[in-house]
């Protein structure tokens, strides 16, 4: 960041948590979980304020002091030393939530899911029903190679 930004204590402290939609409001969740995301992380919101041109610093031993397991927070300053903000469109900190919360779900690393594999019922032990047009009755097939021998089947006399 700049040289001449003003002391980092004195800017906003953003916790992931404030926007999990997980969490609740006694949690420590501050913005409706309509509006909220799933499991957002610092380095997500570090890149949504980078996006939104906001200075900021990302504390990843930090943790929140209601759940000491969350880790992590991220210092955001809204406004310049003359007092003017660096995004008009953000002016509170309800609305740098608001803001990050709708950017997350876009995030490239939420969108860029792993690609969906082929799948094989191979080893699949449930049977599958199919229904035969000329009968009222379903027939029931196990695929092949999926029935157990031995121990736990019973033999009809």
């Amino acid at each position: 960041m700049d040289g001449d930004l003003p002391n980092i204590k004195r800017w906003v402290v953003f916790y992931p948590i404030y926007i999990n939609s997980k969490k609740t409001l006694a949690e420590g969740r501050r913005i409706s979980a309509i509006k909220a995301c799933e499991s957002p992380t610092c380095l997500e919101i570090g890149d949504c304020c980078k996006y939104l041109k906001l200075p900021f610093a990302v504390e990843v031993d930090k943790a929140y002091p209601r759940d000491f397991m969350q880790r992590g927070r991220v210092r955001v300053l809204l406004k310049n030393i003359d007092g003017t903000f660096y995004n008009p469109e953000i002016t509170s900190r309800k609305q740098l939530m608001l803001k990050v919360a709708e950017l997350v779900p876009e995030h490239r690393g939420r969108t860029m899911k792993q690609k969906p594999s082929v799948t094989h019922n191979a080893g699949t032990s449930k049977p599958s029903v199919t229904h035969n047009a000329g009968t009222s009755k379903p027939s029931v097939t196990h695929n092949a190679g999926t029935l157990k021998s031995g121990k736990g089947r019973r033999r009809k006399k």
